[in-house]
């Protein structure tokens, strides 16, 4: 996937991601996501939150929270839940074309997509095919990273290996399964690890 393509990308995706949520029910808003401390509806919260920001927001945005990201994060998500989920959704739908973000490669924004797209979507029970070489992009940005997500910690001395598309990383016990699944392990979620097979399952379930 070329870098000219990532925020085409990352406009389709959020696209999709609106229309499969505008016939949710409000239990179905609440639902646990694959960020465990978070709803489906803090989830989209975030994801417009952080799309909202600029590097030149980003700094005092941070100061002003006390240099917590979990805080300044936790903020955002009470502004922008504080309304109706129409709201938080029209509030999502607003940001869709933007190529805002904190400050970072666009790499960063086109995981925050997919990653928290597939956060709110399994939980919810609603299938998706995301492009497979933004999966792939997005795997080999976070493979060798350690920042926010640790990744690269996470998936030491482990041999990833995807069944359904052409990508493999690390040399050690192996970890094979469909790439989405494995992308989302990387990120440290636990459900999709049932998807996975190899002795290196058990060592990436025990990992933080």
């Amino acid at each position: 996937m070329a870098r000219a393509d990532i925020w085409p990308t990352v406009g389709a995706e959020r696209t999709t991601l609106a229309a499969d949520l505008r016939s949710l029910t409000a239990d179905q808003w609440s639902t646990r996501s694959l960020c465990t401390d978070w709803t489906v509806r803090d989830v989209l919260a975030h994801m417009t939150a952080t799309a909202q920001i600029t590097p030149a927001r980003f700094v005092p945005k941070l100061i002003g929270s006390g240099f917590s990201l979990h805080r300044l994060q936790a903020r955002d998500i009470d502004r922008l839940t504080g309304g109706s989920a129409a709201d938080t959704l029209a509030g999502f739908q607003a940001i869709i074309g933007t190529t805002t973000g904190p400050p970072g490669p666009a790499d960063t924004m086109l995981g925050e997509t997919i990653v928290h797209s597939q956060d709110i979507r399994r939980p919810l029970g609603i299938a998706h095919h995301y492009p497979p070489e933004a999966l792939i992009r997005v795997a080999d940005f976070y493979k060798g990273s350690n920042l926010i997500l640790g990744t690269k910690r996470r998936i030491d001395g482990l041999s990833l290996r995807a069944t359904d598309l052409s990508w493999s990383h690390g040399s050690g016990p192996e970890v094979t399964g469909p790439m989405l699944s494995i992308l989302m392990a990387m990120t440290g979620r636990k459900e999709p690890l049932d998807d996975l097979q190899g002795d290196g399952v058990a060592t990436l379930r025990s990992r933080p």
